[in-house]
C-alpha cells in the first residue's frame, strides 16, 4: 500500500547526515531549510495514498511509476500519474519520487543487463524495484563525477579517493569510499543510488560500481547547497522557493559498507553504463520529465497571460504575439511526450512490456534545453520593470504608512495593489529569483549536458533514414536528365 505523508515524514526522522552553512542538520522536517518542500512532498503521498487523485496515481496499492508497462494504455495511464504531480509543485519539483520509481521499473523490465561473466546483478536489481515498490519508497541518485579535472578519468585523479570507488571487499558486501554529485532531493529521499552513467574507460574498473544505500548508512554525509528556502521571507514573498526547494547536495561516501544484495554493477564499466541505456531506464526518467517540463511552461505561461492582464496590456499585437509564442511552446512540450508514447517499443522482444520511443525521449532533452532560457526571457521582457519595482515585503502593504501608498502607487486597472503585489512576486521567484536562475541552469542540464545530449542523437537518430532520402532525389537524375518543360 501507498504510505501517507505523515508515514512518509516519520521516515525522513532516522539520523541521517545532512550538513548545511557548517551545521549539522538534527531532522529535515523540522529545519527551516527544508520543513516546507518536505511538507509538499508529503503531500504528494497524500494525493497517492487517498484522495480524489488515487485512482490516477496508484494501481494495485501500488504508484503507477512503478509499475512496469505493457502497453500503451500503460504509458498514457503512467504519464496522467505524473501530470498529478507535476502539477502539484507547478513543475518546480525536478525529483519527485516518481522520477527514479520509472528507473527502477526499468531496470525490473530487462534484469538480464546486470548479469555478466564476473557479477550477476540482476537479482539484486529486482529486489531494489520490489523492495521500492513495496515500501512505496522515495528513490534519488548521485551519478555525475565531481568536477575536479575533466582532463582525466576517475582513476587518473590526483587523490584516489575523489571519485566514489570500491577500496575493499569484505564478508558479506563491499566498502565504499569518495564523492558524487548532484544528489538532487537527496536529502529528502528514503534511499539513494550511487553509480554512474556516464561511459568509463577500462581503468576505471574500480568507480565502475552501483549500489543503493539508505540515507541514514553510517559513513553517508549530504553536504547542501545553499537553501532557497531558508533565506525566503514568507510564502507570499517567495511562493515557489518558500516550499518547492528540492535542493541538491554532495554526497560524500567514508569507508561506507554497501551489502551485496545492494549492488546492482560491480566493477564493469559496461554493466555501469548499460544499465541506464540498454534498459528502459532512461527512457522512463524522460518520460516523467518531459512530462513535468510542460506543466512547467504551462504555468509559466499562465504567470504571462495574468501579467499582460494585470499591466492592461493582452490585447496589444506585440504581446498577443508573445502570448502565442508562449502557448506554441506548450504545444510543442506536450507534443514530446504524447509522441513518445505513441511510438513506443517492445522491450526485450515484449518480455520486458514497452517503453517510450527512442529517438523522441532524446530529442526532447535537447528542446527542453534549448526552449525554457527562451520562454523565460520572453515572460521577462513582456514584465517589463514591475519584477524590479517591488515592496520588499508583503508586510509593507500592511503598514499604517506605507500601505496607503502601496496601493496608490503598485496598481493597475482593475487590479488592486496587494493582487499585483503578489503576482509580481510569483514571477519573480518563477524568473528572477536566485531560485529561478538555479531553474534556468537546471533545465539546461537536466539531463546532461548539451553537447553531450546532441552528440548522441547524433549517433542514435535514424541518420540514415534522412540520408537514404535525399540520396533518392540525386539518384532519380543526372547531366543526362531531360529538362522539366
Amino acid at each position: 500500500m501507498t504510505r501517507s505523508g505523515q508515514d512518509y515524514l516519520q521516515s525522513l526522522r532516522d539520523g541521517r547526515e545532512i550538513w548545511l552553512d557548517g551545521e549539522r542538520v538534527d531532522d529535515v522536517t523540522g529545519h527551516r531549510a527544508f520543513r516546507n518542500t518536505a511538507a509538499s512532498l508529503a503531500h504528494l503521498y497524500d494525493l497517492a495514498h487517498d484522495s480524489e487523485h488515487t485512482p490516477v496515481l496508484t494501481r494495485d496499492g501500488v504508484h503507477r511509476a512503478y509499475l512496469v508497462p505493457r502497453s500503451y494504455d500503460d504509458l498514457v495511464a503512467r504519464r496522467a500519474a505524473h501530470k498529478v504531480w507535476a502539477e502539484a509543485g507547478y513543475g518546480f519539483l525536478g525529483r519527485t519520487p516518481d522520477y527514479m520509481a520509472g528507473g527502477a521499473a526499468g531496470f525490473a523490465a530487462a534484469p538480464a543487463v546486470f548479469a555478466t561473466a564476473t557479477y550477476d546483478g540482476s537479482a539484486p536489481a529486482l529486489a531494489y524495484h520490489r523492495r521500492m515498490a513495496e515500501g512505496d519508497l522515495y528513490p534519488a541518485f548521485t551519478l555525475t563525477n565531481p568536477q575536479i579535472d575533466r582532463t582525466r578519468s576517475a582513476a587518473e585523479q590526483e587523490q584516489d579517493d575523489l571519485v566514489v570507488r570500491v577500496v575493499a571487499e569484505k564478508d558479506g558486501g563491499i566498502v565504499v569510499r569518495g564523492a558524487k554529485m548532484i544528489g538532487t532531493a537527496a536529502v529528502f529521499a528514503d534511499e539513494v543510488i550511487v553509480g554512474t552513467i556516464e561511459p568509463l574507460p577500462p581503468q576505471d574498473a574500480d568507480h565502475a560500481v552501483t549500489f543503493s544505500l539508505p540515507l541514514a548508512t553510517p559513513g553517508v554525509k549530504l553536504l547542501s547547497r545553499t537553501s532557497y528556502e531558508a533565506r525566503a521571507r514568507s510564502v507570499f514573498d517567495n511562493p515557489l522557493s518558500s516550499r518547492f526547494d528540492e535542493n541538491d547536495a554532495l554526497l560524500v561516501c567514508e569507508d561506507v559498507f554497501v551489502p551485496w544484495e545492494n549492488v546492482l554493477t560491480y566493477r564493469d564499466v559496461d554493466a555501469s553504463f548499460r544499465m541506464w541505456w540498454h534498459t528502459p531506464a532512461f527512457r522512463n526518467f524522460v518520460h516523467q520529465a518531459a512530462t513535468r517540463f510542460w506543466t512547467k511552461l504551462e504555468f509559466l505561461t499562465g504567470i504571462a497571460i495574468l501579467l499582460a492582464k494585470a499591466n492592461n496590456t493582452y490585447e496589444l499585437p506585440p504581446v498577443t504575439q508573445t502570448i502565442g509564442r508562449l502557448l506554441g511552446r506548450v504545444a510543442q512540450a506536450k507534443a514530446f511526450v504524447l509522441a513518445a508514447e505513441a511510438s513506443y517499443e517492445q522491450v526485450d522482444g515484449g518480455r520486458g512490456g514497452v517503453a517510450p520511443g527512442k529517438d523522441i525521449s532524446l530529442a526532447q532533452r535537447i528542446m527542453a534545453a534549448e526552449l525554457y532560457p527562451q520562454a523565460v526571457q520572453d515572460i521577462k521582457l513582456l514584465a517589463g520593470g514591475g519584477l524590479i519595482q517591488l515592496p520588499a515585503s508583503g508586510e509593507d502593504l500592511l503598514h499604517p504608512e506605507l500601505g496607503p501608498l502601496l496601493r496608490k502607487y503598485v496598481r493597475s486597472p482593475g487590479t488592486p495593489a496587494e493582487e499585483r503585489v503578489k503576482l509580481l512576486k510569483l514571477a519573480w521567484d518563477a524568473l528572477g529569483s536566485e531560485f529561478a536562475g538555479r531553474h534556468e541552469q537546471y533545465e539546461r542540464f537536466y539531463h546532461g549536458a548539451p553537447h553531450v545530449a546532441l552528440m548522441q542523437q547524433a549517433w542514435e537518430g535514424d541518420g540514415a533514414a534522412c540520408e537514404g532520402l535525399a540520396r533518392a532525389c540525386l539518384d532519380g537524375y543526372d547531366l543526362s536528365t531531360g529538362t522539366p518543360r
